[in-house]
């Protein structure tokens, strides 16, 4: 069979995250620079292997000052470390539109096995006869398993950040010819 290729749609297409702040309420933050690809054997998606990137630099969550610091190295250390890298090996089927994608995420140099669920939003084709596949993808994982442990307690003893880091997309891949 045949290997398809899709690539991200970046128009279309958002990575957000949120964690929790004096463990009352959430910060969100985004990338706006990423970047992925999806092999799939013919349009099979169960059969897909994703690349993912995202430019460390592009972070913002609407604060200049926040956004900077985070850049350092108390948290994703972007000078030498400018990417977030994912490596799906597998997007396991679980319904037609229930996906897991199963992988490994390397931040700061760390990679470890992560999964996300994925569902999967159909496929259509647009206005100028692209085929386009539509996903949301939600997960979780552990920031101080990638060695990002700043603000677990706060100078009067209490956690300033939460350790779990709530991860959100929402991607439209277009089929290449």
């Amino acid at each position: 069979m045949i290997t398809t290729k899709w690539a991200l749609d970046p128009t279309h297409a958002e990575l957000q995250f949120k964690v929790k702040h004096l463990m009352i309420s959430n910060v969100t933050g985004y990338f706006k620079s990423i970047n992925a690809t999806v092999d799939t054997m013919g349009d099979d998606f169960a059969t897909g292997k994703v690349h993912f990137t995202a430019d460390v630099a592009s972070i913002t969550t609407n604060n200049e000052q926040r956004d900077a610091h985070l850049r350092t190295g108390d948290f994703f250390d972007a000078e030498n470390h400018p990417q977030l890298i994912f490596e799906g090996e597998k997007l396991e089927k679980i319904t037609d539109s229930d996906y897991k994608l199963h992988g490994t995420l390397t931040m700061r140099g760390t990679s470890k096995k992560v999964t996300f669920d994925v569902e999967y939003g159909g496929t259509t084709t647009d206005p100028w006869g692209n085929t386009r596949a539509g996903f949301e993808l939600n997960g979780k994982l552990n920031r101080k398993d990638y060695g990002v442990s700043f603000g677990m307690v706060s100078e009067t003893g209490g956690v300033l950040l939460g350790e779990e880091v709530k991860i959100h997309a929402n991607v439209e891949f277009v089929k290449q010819q």
